[in-house]
Parts: structure tokens; sequence; C-alpha cells
């Protein structure tokens, strides 16, 4: 598998419950990813490509040259050669974004490698000319080629548009790969690739999963180590915030509801939570699930104020702990909401945002418990992701024999096995 990250965040998390299951039915598993920190238990997958320096500079060449994704040539190749070492059967695809990999290098690697490839999209970057969220303002120039762009300020941040030339390499790299097969998330994101100059390819949707053996109502004392016994929790997760996953909506929100509410929200930086108001308590990130299983359980009710989202597992485990959500209609959020139950408000209208707050808080135990819809919660187990990834890759599921590779050698310059 190739991603930015391993372990860590949604994409990383989803990559090592898959690697888990995967190596449990005897297969032999790999991570290749990019940057930051992976947590010791996911060690034995890791492959780093590039360093820390390497993802520096290609940040500043993404900022001043509108060139993500094709800066890091040297380790890329480097990486290249390791995976012609290493032999796999499937390459299996995730974020390509995040400076640290060349996507010239390693599509025409793919071209060649005769070897059965899976892209797995989490946001729109692959058929952009820039952007992973395109549609938080409802963007399609994509369809046909991008300029003008007007989403600079965001991630991949740039101070020049060059929307239009990467457009275009992207379409001349990304098709004509042999046996590549596309998955999505959501129908919604699956709809917007048989839209994009991907739209020859196979695609194939498989809703993201969460470990249910990790999630599920907890009693703590959170409620009262934060001294919030009396409140209604408004709950909000995030591994990063901005405006694009609402944090100003938040922000606007507090200033709407009475002292009876609290606002909670996972996942800032030690910066976001000086600047916020009295009636938000700020956590910083946690990588720990337990953790997380404690704040979803001592919540009232999960927002998800999101401008762009694919199939969000925050809503997942959410549910899985026992707290409905509520949902801006973005993305693939909504889908969570239509197969689990929860509530969902249109994007940005804050004071439909309060009137269902209002009106759930009024509604019994019991009643947020059936909305929920608990007859569907098997579905949210990643072993069913995995079971339909397994279908994709052409393996058995019953398959228990370790495939054979090549053992990784240890390289210099830009790549480590780990």
């Amino acid at each position: 598998m190739i991603n930015s990250v391993c372990g860590i965040r949604s994409t990383g998390r989803i990559c090592t419950d898959l690697a888990q299951a995967l190596e449990a039915q005897g297969h032999t598993v790999k991570i290749a990813y990019g940057r930051e920190q992976v947590p010791e238990q996911y060690q034995k997958y890791a492959v780093r490509i590039g360093t820390d320096l390497d993802v520096w500079i290609a940040g500043a060449e993404a900022r001043l040259l509108d060139n993500a994704g094709f800066s890091n040539r040297k380790a890329t190749e480097k990486f290249i050669e390791w995976v012609k070492e290493y032999d796999p059967d499937v390459i299996h695809l995730h974020n390509l974004h995040g400076y640290y990999i060349n996507v010239e290098v390693l599509f025409k690697y793919l071209k060649t490698c005769d070897k059965k490839i899976i892209w797995t999209l989490h946001d729109c970057w692959a058929f952009t000319g820039h952007s992973a969220y395109c549609d938080a303002i409802n963007c399609t120039r994509w369809e046909s080629g991008c300029d003008n762009y007007s989403q600079k300020g965001y991630y991949p941040k740039s101070y020049v548009d060059q929307s239009k030339r990467n457009w275009r390499r992207k379409k001349d790299l990304f098709n004509n790969v042999p046996d590549m097969t596309i998955v999505t998330p959501s129908h919604w994101l699956e709809g917007l690739v048989k839209e994009s100059f991907l739209k020859d390819y196979p695609v194939d949707v498989i809703h993201n999963g969460i470990d249910t053996t990790k999630f599920y109502p907890l009693k703590n004392d959170f409620r009262e180590f934060y001294h919030l016994e009396d409140k209604y929790i408004l709950l909000g997760v995030a591994t990063s915030w901005d405006k694009m996953k609402g944090l100003e909506d938040f922000v606007k929100l507090s200033d709407l509801l009475d002292n009876s509410y609290k606002i909670v929200l996972v996942g800032l930086t030690d910066k976001q939570i000086k600047k916020l108001p009295k009636k938000i308590l700020g956590i910083k990130r946690t990588n720990s699930v337990k953790e997380l299983a404690y704040i979803y359980s001592a919540a009232d009710l999960f927002l998800n104020l999101t401008y762009s989202d694919t199939y969000p597992t925050v809503n997942l485990e959410s549910v899985k702990c026992g707290t409905s959500v509520l949902t801006y209609d973005t993305g693939g959020s909504t889908e969570t909401v239509e197969e689990f139950g929860g509530y969902v408000v249109p994007q940005g209208d804050l004071k439909g945002v309060v009137e269902k707050i209002k009106e759930v808080k009024k509604e019994s135990p019991e009643k947020q418990e059936n909305d929920m819809r608990p007859t569907n919660i098997d579905k949210i187990d990643y072993h069913t992701a995995v079971k339909n990834y397994l279908k994709v890759y052409g393996v058995d599921s019953h398959h228990t024999e370790s495939v054979p590779n090549a053992k990784p050698p240890i390289l210099s310059g830009g790549v480590r096995r780990s």
C-alpha cells in the first residue's frame, strides 16, 4: 500500500486496519508512507519514502510552483527500486498527495509493472488541477479542465495558479494504467469519478469501516473531569481543524447557544486552543482509540460541520459509541446518516443546526437510539471492507497461506525498512 501516513489519521488507520486483517489471513503486507511518525505496533508494515527534508522541500516547491505531486523524484526512484525487489502481487494506492511522492515516476512504473493496481480515492485530488476539496465550493471545472483556481489558500497551498497544467499532466499520467480499479468510499465520490477523466476505469464503492471491538459505549469520568456534569455536550472530532472542517462554524455556533450547552472539539493544536471562546473546550489530537471512545461515549450529540468529506469514519465511531450524528449535507457524510441514522442540515445553515440540536435534546434517549438503526451497526466493521477489498484484489477471503515475497532490502538515502 502507498499512503501519505501509516497508522495515524483516518487514511493511515484504514491502511493498517486492512493490513492487519490481510496479515491474519496469511498475506504479506507493507505500507509505504511519506511523513509523520508511525505508532510502534505498525512499524512492521512501514517503509518510508524519502525524509522529512524531502517533504519540506516538496511543500515549499508546491507553494512557489503549484506542483504538488511532482517533486521528490530521487526518493521515488529509490522507492520504485525497492518495490521491484519486494515484488508485490497487488499495489494499493491511497493518498498520493502530501509532498512525499512523485506521481510521474510512480505512474510510469505502474503502467509497465504488470501488477494488479487498486487506487482508493479519499478525496478529489486525483482528478482536479489542484484541490482535494473542490466540492467545498461546488467547483466542477475539473470535468473538462481546470483554470482560474480559487482555492490557492487551501491545501495544497500555492501562491500561483498552475491548475490547468496540472490537470493535463494528471490526465495523461493517470489514464491507461493496465488492470487498475478505482475504489471510492462513497457513492457520492463514485459519481464524481464517473464525470472525470478517470471515468474509463471500473469503480467499486467500498465504505470505510472501523474496528468495532474498540469503539463501543464506555462509562467514564470525562464529564466529571472537565466539570461538565450539567452540560449538554456537542462533540466535534477531526485529525486537523480549519475552516473547511467547520472550525469557524463551531465558533459561530457557540455564540448561538446558551450556557446549558458545551462544545468539545478534539484534534486541535495548542495555538487553536488558545484562540477558542470560553464556550468551547479544546482538546489536542490523540492517537489513542480508547480515549476517543471515552469522549464519544460522554457526548450527547456528535456534530460534523464539514464542507468536504467522502465517508467520514468519525461519524461511524460516534454511532458505534452510542452517540447520534448531526451532519451538514456534505459529500458522502450524508450516506452514513442514510445508512445508520442521524440528522442532516443544509451546509452552512447554523440556525438550522441550532434548531435541530434543541429538537434532539428534547427527544427521549429511546427515540435517539431507534434513530441510529442499531440493526445496521455490523456494516460499520472494517472486516466488511476487508472482505470487499479481497474481492477487488482477486483473493479468496478464506486463503490462509502466506504469499511468498522477496525480503525488503535496507535502502539508504530515502527509503528505510522498519
